[in-house]
């Protein structure tokens, strides 16, 4: 099946991504710890990253690429070129607008993302300076969304998936080439995610080109196509963003903690943010415009068939993912972390925070494999209802656990939220016959837990073995320590899964070598 194989082009550039993340997490782990610094440039980092995830990966692709799609299938793909370049114009020149808006109001915004710092003369000054370089990646990165729609709309996922690479070296290269240079190692780090914005969408503006399919400027006009996205973007902003408002609301709650506590949700979130883009982000990215042109043709049991696939997809790789986090949180934390001014008592705050959030991970897989059932049909409406719905829960549960929890408590209630979201997701799929378990996914699901049950006792069992190595004052000694357990755990689950029926490696062999077919072509 070709979403095995745009699953694994996506997921496989995620990965290099994530892993260069981390290499840039532990420098900035190293260099800022969690003191003020650390805290004011996460809430920068977060500003125009949760922006971007509501409006340009979230809503824009849910309506554009379906729009894009139904273009594409019913009249060609110059059609679909000329709707890509007038909804090119009008979200230009509103991100525009929106992000000299934003400069001129800065301090307006970082209050009401975090409102307790506002007396705080360490924090506050910075966050502000911070928020105001870092903020234009908003605007470059929805252009890079929108060029990446279109890609992956024609079956070419490789170029959007690998742009995200040259965030990370241009952070890292800030930190180690520029932050000596200059009043803080948070002001090399905020230009440091403007000039990434810069390559990711030249990285994308060229395949594009190469694709045939180079968008030409436009004067900005409401066409009904352009309304027709407007429209749909909508409800969708929410809809597809719940799990980063259920962030912004922890973070504003955070910022009313003891300093540390934004910082220690950051590196957690950074943590299971691995799994979550490589399986869940890679599904959800493959899944969509591929589902949209499944609907566009009426063929709806490829359809139903191709979500069942996904979900198992995404379950396969999910589920061992979230038990390591829950079983040995401790054991990543220290050694990926433990260095500088990160210090031992924030690993244990922030391993705490790691387990309570990956509680959640399947969820917020789910979530990403379910809504596009929602948007390749153009409904967006839906979505957000439950979205609505989740945020309530999540506001709620994190004023009633952050007492007891503290900053845990926070990712408790986001983990709980993702659940109640995707629960509701699929309830409704299956009332309008959208989804159906078919008796491979029922067969398989069962063993897939059993082979994630038997890693982890591997886990607890090779932690222990080897607990000598991560209390060691050696730093690579630790990370030896962490890779081989993390081996001996991904070995012991494929086996298990091998042995179980849970997966087919002849199988997956062949879909990974099937070669998919460019649409664009074809036209």
């Amino acid at each position: 099946m070709a979403l095995f194989r745009s699953v694994a082009t996506v997921g496989g550039f995620t990965l290099v991504s994530r892993v260069l993340g981390f290499v840039r997490d532990l420098l900035i782990a190293a260099v800022l710890g969690t003191g003020p610094a650390a805290d004011a440039f996460f809430v920068a980092f977060r500003l125009p990253n949760l922006f971007r995830r509501l409006f340009a990966e979230g809503a824009f692709n849910a309506a554009f690429i379906p729009s894009f799609a139904r273009r594409l299938e019913g009249e060609g793909i110059a059609s679909a070129k000329r709707l890509a370049e007038e909804v090119q114009s009008v979200w230009f020149t509103g991100l525009l607008a929106m992000t000299l808006a934003a400069e001129l109001a800065m301090p307006a915004v970082v209050f009401a993302l975090a409102v307790g710092f506002a007396d705080d003369p360490d924090r506050w000054p910075l966050a502000v300076d911070y928020s105001r370089i870092t903020f234009p990646y908003l605007m470059l990165m929805s252009l890079t969304a929108l060029l990446g729609g279109v890609l992956n709309a024609l079956n070419r996922f490789a170029a959007a998936a690998a742009a995200p690479i040259a965030l990370n070296v241009c952070m890292i290269a800030a930190m180690v080439v520029a932050a000596p240079y200059m009043e803080t190692a948070g002001h090399a780090l905020a230009w440091g995610v403007t000039i990434g914005g810069v390559v990711q969408v030249a990285i994308v503006a060229w395949d594009c080109h190469r694709a045939g399919v180079t968008l030409k400027p436009r004067v900005p006009r409401l066409t009904p196509g352009v309304r027709r996205v407007l429209r749909l973007m909508g409800p969708g902003a929410v809809g597809a963003g719940v799990l980063q408002v259920n962030i912004l609301v922890g973070t504003i709650i955070a910022s009313f903690l003891p300093t540390g506590a934004v910082s220690y949700l950051y590196y957690a979130d950074r943590l299971y943010q691995l799994p979550l883009g490589v399986i869940g982000i890679a599904i959800g990215t493959a899944l969509l415009p591929q589902l949209s042109r499944e609907v566009r043709a009426g063929r709806l049991d490829g359809a139903l068939q191709m979500k069942n696939r996904a979900i198992e997809i995404a379950m396969l790789l999910t589920l061992p993912a979230a038990v390591a986090l829950v079983t040995i949180p401790g054991e990543i934390v220290l050694a990926l972390f433990q260095r500088g001014a990160f210090v031992a008592a924030d690993v244990e705050a922030t391993a705490y925070a790691v387990a309570a959030f990956a509680t959640g991970l399947p969820a917020y897989v789910l979530i990403k494999v379910l809504s596009p059932g929602f948007w390749a049909r153009e409904d967006t409406r839906t979505p957000v209802i439950y979205a609505a719905v989740a945020v309530a829960a999540n506001i709620l549960l994190s004023l009633i656990l952050v007492f007891p929890l503290g900053h845990v408590g926070i990712a408790l209630a986001t983990a709980l939220a993702a659940w109640l979201n995707a629960g509701l997701l699929a309830v409704k799929l299956r009332a309008l016959d959208f989804l159906a378990a078919d008796s491979r996914l029922l067969r398989r699901l069962p063993r897939i837990l059993l082979a994630s049950a038997i890693m982890a006792l591997g886990l607890l069992a090779g932690a222990w073995f080897v607990k000598t190595a991560f209390l060691s004052s050696l730093e690579p000694v630790r990370l030896a320590a962490l890779a081989g357990l993390c081996a001996g755990g991904l070995a012991l689950y494929a086996a298990a899964a091998h042995v179980t029926g849970a997966l087919d490696l002849g199988e997956l062999r062949r879909a990974l070598t099937r070669r998919p077919t460019n649409p664009a072509a074809a036209s």
